[in-house]
């Protein structure tokens, strides 16, 4: 049921459509304005709801599990961190422990950063971590020649250049004269294993 205002105010709008005087010129701006300013207003909120921005976690080095797998408190919570684009080689492989041990001198004890790229099958955190003063780990670790570049999931520049320049050194596993990606040495273990 329609007050008095209610009805006033439809019995004018009904007036206006009826002379036309609800599509004057003034009347279409102020419709055209509302309409351009709603709709921007949509966008904005689809910008900022599609918009994905990246996890990050500061926290101290607490382990170094292998060449590619630190674990960090944050918050009072252990946090397992899968370096985002390396690959370094597995417990037993030639340069393992190496590995591990490159890994441990760069960040053990260490305050760092982590910007999570997402998480592996095994629930771990994937990120690149920073070293104090903005210095990436994983490209450090790379070119240092203790790690390769996982292309499979990285397309980054800076870990391709830094696996480059340790390969033309002959840095780290580099040294070895046939040395075996850790996913060609999983692999194997695992159709020795079967």
């Amino acid at each position: 049921m329609l007050n008095c205002f209610d009805r006033e105010r439809v019995q004018t709008f009904a007036h206006q459509v009826k002379n036309k005087e609800y599509f004057r010129e003034s009347n279409f701006i102020s419709y055209t304005c509302s309409m351009r300013m709603l709709l921007l207003n949509v966008l904005c909120c689809l910008c900022i709801t599609l918009t994905v921005v990246a996890q990050t976690y500061t926290g101290k080095v607490t382990a170094v599990k292998d060449g590619d797998t630190i674990e960090m408190l944050v918050n009072g919570k252990k946090l397992r961190i899968r370096l985002f684009g390396i690959d370094s080689p597995e417990r037993g492989q030639p340069f393992g422990t190496k590995a591990k041990e490159f890994t441990a001198a760069q960040c053990f004890g260490k305050v760092v950063k982590a910007v999570r790229q997402s998480r592996d099958q095994y629930g771990r955190i994937v990120a690149e971590v920073y070293l104090p003063g903005d210095v990436s780990l994983n490209a450090a670790i790379v070119k240092a020649g203790f790690a390769w570049h996982y292309k499979k999931f990285s397309k980054s520049p800076l870990l391709a250049a830094a696996e480059t320049t340790a390969r033309k050194e002959r840095l780290g596993l580099w040294k070895d004269k046939h040395p075996v990606a850790p996913w060609q040495w999983r692999k194997r273990k695992t159709i020795k294993a079967s």
